[in-house]
């Protein structure tokens, strides 16, 4: 089928491209609406791009290979998975004397989040968080509980809170606005996915992991955007404060989640997902 080749082709070429990625999927909800293709109209027609990282073993063989490379995804060579967590900061107030800094309940969110992630066993390869003051201060709490050399902590501007992308269903605020956060986040957070999100290089052969300490919004597009799922869908998804969402990115390029939200090791309450409601002083 003519349309069947035409996103073949766009993936071959640019498939690690956020532009062609959306550009298929625009091509793809195009033919279902109109119900094209012999497969039916309530058929789904986009098909899993292994090589979305350009990782694959024979991109410096140019691409003449890579037509070959996306149908056979168990050539790649790598044996190792890469394991990423990604944490939501805890909850925070701008009522705090220091705004945009923890709760005491946030703290308190922090540190069980903290425990979970040392229960779980895991020695951490990287340690990984946003620059903003809840980010950085719930990162500490957690070094603490896993034991990390906060030394070793990296801290990334690209993981800062923002607007990913225009969200549908839309948010309730000025259309103009939206546009213009989305204009100045957009590239930032799409970066930080591709520094981030990616199959572990062919010499590696144990799996690895990362800790990624962030923010809701760079979450829920970052599980998206490894999903190969519409980028607009990030608002309908909700992370608790101290969440814990895992990623596992396999040798051959797919990607699965093994956990998304997770907070269930957490009080009820104790569980939030939105700042306190601000009081009037008297």
């Amino acid at each position: 089928m003519r349309l069947n080749g035409i996103i073949q082709s766009l993936g071959a070429l640019s498939c690690g491209s956020l532009v062609t990625y959306l550009t298929m999927r625009f091509i793809d909800r195009t033919s279902y609406l109109s119900g094209d293709g012999d497969e039916g109209a309530n058929e789904i027609k986009s098909k899993w791009i292994y090589n979305w990282d350009q990782r694959g073993p024979n991109e410096q063989k140019k691409m003449v290979h890579s037509l070959s490379q996306e149908s056979n995804p168990s050539m790649s060579k790598s044996v190792a998975r890469r394991h990423i967590f990604l944490v939501r900061h805890g909850e925070y107030s701008d009522e705090h004397e220091r705004p945009g800094y923890l709760t005491d309940r946030g703290r308190a969110q922090a540190a069980r989040t903290g425990r979970r992630l040392s229960e779980m066993g895991v020695s951490w390869d990287y340690v990984v968080a946003s620059t903003m003051p809840r980010a950085m201060e719930t990162a500490m709490i957690i070094l603490k509980q896993i034991n990390f050399d906060p030394l070793k902590l990296k801290r990334c501007d690209l993981l800062c809170e923002g607007t990913p992308y225009p969200a549908d269903p839309p948010q309730n605020r000025n259309p103009r606005h939206i546009q213009q956060a989305y204009q100045r986040d957009g590239p930032r957070i799409e970066a930080a996915f591709r520094r981030y999100f990616f199959r572990a290089p062919a010499d590696q052969e144990q799996d690895s992991y990362m800790l990624i300490i962030g923010h809701a919004n760079v979450i829920r597009y970052l599980v998206l955007r490894a999903l190969q799922l519409p980028p607009e869908a990030w608002l309908r998804l909700t992370l608790h404060h101290g969440s814990i969402s895992w990623i596992t990115v396999a040798p051959s390029g797919l990607v699965s989640v093994r956990s998304l939200g997770d907070a269930g090791f957490m009080p009820i309450n104790e569980m939030t997902h939105r700042k306190p409601k601000q009081t009037n002083k008297q």
